[in-house]
Parts: C-alpha cells; structure tokens; sequence
C-alpha cells in the first residue's frame, strides 16, 4: 500500500469515528453496506463487518438507537451509555478501514484519530442536547436527535466516497464545537458570548 492509500484509510477512519459520535451504529452499518457490497476493503480481522449476519444486526441495532432518540427522557440516558460505547465505535470502524500499517501504528492511530473524533462529537452533541433540555424541557431534543441522524449519515457516505473531503469538514465541525462550547461555557457562567 502507497503513502496516498495509507492516508486514504486513515482519512476514512476518521470521517467514520466522528460519525460515530453522532450515532454510534450507523457509521458501522454504513461501513458493513460498503464492505458487503464489495465498495470497500477492510482489513482481514475486520472481514466479519462485511457479512450479512452484521449487516443485519447492525442495521437492527441502528433502527432501536435512532428510535430511541426521539423518546423524552431516554435520549438523555442514552448520551451517557453512548459516550463510551462511541469511542468503541469510532476506533473499531477507524481500525477496520486502516489496513497495511504495522499493529503499533494502525491501533494507536486508530484509537488517538478515531476515538477522539468520536469523543469529541459525542460530547459536543451530549452538551447540546443537555442545554436544550434545560432550555425547553426536552421538546427540543427532537430536532438535534434528527440533525444528528443526519449528519452521521451524511459523514458515513462522504466518508466512504470522499475521505480526504471529510477530514476536512470534521475539522471544521471540531472549529464550530469549540466556537459552540465556549459560546454554552460562557453563556452558562453568566457573561455575555463574544460577538
């Protein structure tokens, strides 16, 4: 594998951990869809994605969760289970799409670069939905559960078709987190956020 191919995998890996952080199985079903229909090739330990039996189950399991988000109460609980289980997902899905690199570099990548852009989005998206229902009484949280279904789709696909386009909007959704967490700091402690 070449230096642009290497960086490829890396880039989707990426892309799909930050989905991750948005919805934890649909970035993994979207990666089973691709491998099981010969789009893309993981690595050998990860072959297991691309069968039909977890395609199935991934796709059951991302139907209960994208449920389970749009149910008052629920969604809040399910932040707290899914900030763990995001991590998980973003470096299994960044360690199943980075192949050819030795052990050391491929999990060390794979748990720096995909878990923490999967702990970065999950946690921005649990503050999120934390201050809507502080602000609305949860009747809010509708409307981040879709945009977050969207937008996990969307980075799932562009991850598998545009990797290097997606690191490049994944950076600039962690520039608009911190834009957007300073912003909910602030607002929190009282001061006025900057203009």
């Amino acid at each position: 594998m070449n230096e642009i191919e290497i960086l490829l995998s890396i880039a989707l890996g990426v892309g799909l951990a930050a989905a991750a952080g948005l919805r934890v199985f649909v970035p993994l079903l979207v990666l089973s869809v691709a491998a099981y229909g010969g789009h893309l090739e993981l690595d050998p330990s990860f072959a297991w994605i691309g069968t039909l039996p977890a395609l199935l189950m991934l796709a059951v399991a991302a139907t209960i969760e994208v449920l389970s988000y749009y149910i008052p109460g629920v969604d809040n609980l399910l932040d707290v289970i899914a900030t763990p289980a995001a991590l998980l997902a973003g470096t299994l899905a960044a360690a199943a799409v980075i192949t050819d690199l030795p052990p050391l570099v491929k999990w060390t990548t794979a748990i720096i670069a995909g878990g923490g852009a999967a702990g970065l989005t999950q946690g921005v998206t649990s503050l999120l939905r934390a201050k809507s229902t502080a602000t609305t009484g949860g009747l809010g949280n509708a409307a981040i559960a879709s945009g977050e279904l969207g937008g996990a789709v969307i980075l799932s696909v562009l991850a598998i078709l545009a990797p290097i386009v997606t690191v490049g909007l994944v950076l600039l959704l962690c520039w608009g987190a911190v834009k957007l967490l300073r912003r909910l700091w602030l607002g929190a402690r009282g001061a006025a956020p900057p203009v």
